[in-house]
């Protein structure tokens, strides 16, 4: 594997997270119509069909396909949606759902047996001190709710790339088309219990061609394009050198929110997003960091 990204990869990059950060405000426009969890439905809908009809069946069991697609569809983008929907701003929520970093690590820790280092300590005390921060202005459109429910999303995030790491040499598209398919069902029965038939219908009645745009740019730009590609610089480069570029998804995600939503930047709320990116990339650039130095001093 090749160290640094080539300029063509790098650009592929520095696209997957413009369309991750800036996919809060297409996420936020599709809510404007459409309930929460029927709007994650038709995201993971558009993700599958008509992928699954060109694409071969990946060769892992399917229960692990179906445990991705629960955990991503459900436990991430369903509680996603439904906290963007009234409970936190969008922009927050691009910065807060990145802990999922800090859980994949911690979870690792806890299945592996691996020890947690002291740089690790530093880089969560630093990522809860943004999130207790963000706790602390809760109100309006942030409320403590929409903190917790995006944890619980970052924290299904991280168990998905628990179950995902075991996909060794899988062709990472096809992985996540047929996931999807896992993810529609349920979605689409937790829209019936919890929204109910009535917002169903009234939402699909009221959606225009943005709220449809919105739904299919889940589907194809954020879950196939930008799954797929990142699917595929982890498959030609060391995870060191890919995971830093995530860092830039909060940064898109908070500017694009201010531009478009008019989302305020105070400085509590750049604070917060200090904290919590500088103990991302402790936990991601350390590493590297570290062995440069180790070279330098030999």
């Amino acid at each position: 594997m090749t160290a640094a990204l080539v300029p063509r990869h790098a650009l592929l990059a520095l696209a997957v997270v413009v369309v991750w950060g800036t996919n809060f405000v297409v996420i936020r426009l599709g809510l404007d119509h459409l309930p929460p969890l029927l709007f994650a439905t038709l995201r993971f809908t558009f993700a599958a069909v008509p992928g699954v009809f060109l694409l071969r069946r990946p060769a892992v069991p399917w229960r692990e396909l179906a445990l991705y697609g629960v955990l991503i569809g459900v436990g991430q983008f369903g509680l996603l949606f439904i906290a963007i929907a009234g409970h936190i701003a969008p922009g927050l929520a691009s910065l807060i759902v990145q802990s999922q970093v800090f859980f994949t690590i911690g979870l690792a820790l806890a299945f592996t047996g691996e020890r947690l280092k002291a740089i690790q300590l530093v880089a969560l005390g630093l990522g809860a001190g943004g999130i207790g921060v963000i706790a602390a202005h809760s109100g309006g459109t942030t409320t403590l709710a929409g903190i917790g429910i995006v944890l619980a999303a970052a924290f299904s995030w991280g168990c998905a790339n628990m179950v995902q790491r075991r996909a060794v040499g899988i062709d990472m598209l096809a992985y996540v088309v047929w996931a999807s398919l896992f993810a529609v069902p349920p979605l689409f029965v937790l829209s019936l219990l919890r929204e109910g038939w009535p917002a169903i219908a009234a939402g699909v009645a009221a959606a225009g061609w943005t709220t449809w745009a919105a739904a299919v740019w889940q589907g194809v730009g954020n879950t196939m394009f930008g799954f797929g590609a990142w699917g595929f610089l982890l498959t030609r480069y060391p995870a060191a050198t890919v995971a830093p570029w995530s860092l830039l998804v909060p940064v898109f995600g908070m500017g694009a929110a201010a531009a478009f939503l008019g989302e305020p930047l105070p400085a509590w709320k750049l604070a917060a997003a200090g904290l919590i990116l500088g103990g991302l990339g402790l936990t991601l650039l350390w590493p590297r960091l570290a062995r440069l130095w180790l070279t330098q001093e030999a």
